[in-house]
């Protein structure tokens, strides 16, 4: 039987950061736009802020539809599975703010993560969880662990600041519905949604 629980507390905590993948679901208003659903990797991305708030670091990718339809209606859920150990499947349902690389509270968030990971991150995703519930877990496989990638951190530290924030400018200014992505970017050149490669 599933268990609901009331807060993350210092066992589940552990768990959740524990886990090297874990997925986020979001969706906009609309009846006809596109559900999302992005795997992250966990490798110090992930934090629990308190008994009922979890963060964890956007980083930089071809596609913006966490970060649009959070600012459109900030409806959220990440999905943990165990993939070695006891079978388990985790959900944070909840309300999502994003805090952009240039808000005053970024800084603060970002030192709660592994600074290579910061690199080239675009916001910090804060997660305000009204429920957390888990499930048996028994249709998730058991997969050996060999290692994080290391593409993206290498991306980044080649990229630099400016090429960063001129790959955003160019890809991350709306959704593949044309929802406002990053703050500031939307209507620049060259970001129209449709002509964006799968969301992540």
């Amino acid at each position: 039987m599933g268990r609901t629980y009331h807060a993350v507390d210092d066992r589940l905590a552990a768990w959740l950061t524990g886990q090297k993948v874990f997925f986020v679901a979001t969706a906009p208003l609309g009846g006809d736009g596109h559900v999302n659903c992005s795997p992250k990797s966990n490798n110090g991305e992930l934090a629990v802020l308190g008994p009922t708030t979890v963060a964890y670091l956007d980083r930089t990718g071809s596609g913006i539809e966490t970060v649009a339809h959070l600012r459109e209606n900030g409806r959220i859920v990440l999905m943990f599975c165990a993939f070695e150990g006891p079978p388990r499947i985790l959900r944070l349902h909840g309300r999502g703010e994003v805090v952009e690389r240039d808000d005053v509270r970024f800084a603060a968030l970002a030192a709660r993560f592994r600074p290579e990971s910061v690199l080239g991150s675009r916001s910090v995703v804060v997660v305000e969880v009204e429920r957390a519930a888990d499930s048996c877990g028994y249709g998730v496989p058991l997969m050996d662990f060999t290692g994080h990638r290391h593409q993206a951190d290498e991306w980044h530290e080649r990229k630099g600041e400016d090429g960063v924030r001129a790959y955003w400018a160019e890809k991350n200014a709306s959704s593949i519905d044309g929802l406002d992505g990053l703050d500031g970017l939307a209507g620049l050149a060259g970001s129209p949604g449709a002509d964006r490669p799968a969301p992540t």
